[in-house]
């Protein structure tokens, strides 16, 4: 990885396991089906993943299982994490991460219908504040459902890094592909999300996968900002909960994110297609209704 000053290692660090999350529950997506049965083999074959998932060029935005509608609160485990190129090829980033082994981290998302989404938060100008979506009921029957990206990923930044360490997470209106968080010191972190694609199997599970470039920018250095590429596989599905009168209101996830190296990395060429970094975590969505 670039030499970077320490501030901005430690919050490389950190959204290094993050980002995937941040688009993950910011989630991007609405394309062809990938093809049958990759994307759960992916889960399946976790610490074996060799390249990129050959999921196909993206349009439009994510569209979720109406069964997603509303307002959660999310606990996110990180359950085991791979270097898969170690000792040769360890991220500066991995050991730090440990840290969060075993650790749940807490925080609210929000899943809206589009229309919705498109009339709110339409402002990009980065000075603004944010403004939380909310959810039309009218409309939330005809409307397709997806994630309140610019919500959502401030929540669960602020969820790791702290209240003051993230300004503001903030969406391109041209391109719901396109998101940049805001941190302190003049530092940003842009999102592009590159490819996608989506499986639905035989025991209900709603799969996809994104694969996005990050972007590291700090206005105050005059060097070249640092980027590389994640790709994010997730596996949704209803439970049912005997305490609970509403199948609805418990999801449960499997989510696996890699990180590739950039590049600009002297490593680039060794590690190949291969990824150097591999998560894997345990999301429960609890109704907040």
């Amino acid at each position: 990885m670039v030499l970077l000053s320490a501030n901005i290692v430690l919050v490389v660090r950190r959204i290094g396991v993050l980002c995937w999350i941040l688009c993950l529950i910011i989630g991007i997506f609405l394309s062809d089906d990938a093809q049958a049965g990759e994307l759960a083999e992916r889960l399946a074959d976790f610490r074996q993943w060799q390249k990129l998932t050959s999921v196909r060029s993206l349009s439009g935005d994510l569209v979720y299982p109406s069964w997603m509608a509303g307002e959660w609160m999310v606990k996110s485990t990180l359950v085991d994490l791979a270097a898969p190129l170690a000792p040769d090829i360890v991220t500066p980033g991995f050991a730090a991460n440990r840290q969060y082994l075993n650790q749940p981290v807490s925080f609210p998302v929000k899943f809206v219908p589009e229309q919705t989404a498109n009339l709110i938060n339409s402002d990009f100008n980065f000075a603004s504040k944010l403004i939380p979506r909310t959810i039309n009921p009218s409309s939330s029957q005809a409307a397709k459902i997806i994630a309140d990206r610019a919500y959502n990923g401030l929540s669960l930044a602020r969820a790791y890094l702290g209240e003051d360490a993230v300004i503001s997470v903030k969406l391109d209106p041209k391109s719901p592909n396109r998101q940049i968080t805001l941190l302190r010191g003049d530092k940003q972190l842009v999102s592009i999300i590159t490819a996608r694609g989506i499986e639905t199997t035989d025991d209900g599970r709603y799969i996809t996968s994104e694969v996005f470039q990050q972007v590291f920018r700090d206005a105050k250095k005059e060097a070249n900002p640092y980027f590389n590429y994640v790709e994010s596989t997730t596996a949704y599905r209803q439970v049912s909960n005997e305490n609970l009168n509403n199948l609805h209101n418990i999801i449960e996830a499997d989510q696996v994110t890699a990180v590739y190296l950039s590049p600009q990395d002297k490593n680039y060429f060794q590690a190949g297609s291969r990824p150097v970094a591999l998560y894997r975590y345990k999301l429960e969505f609890q109704s907040q209704h």
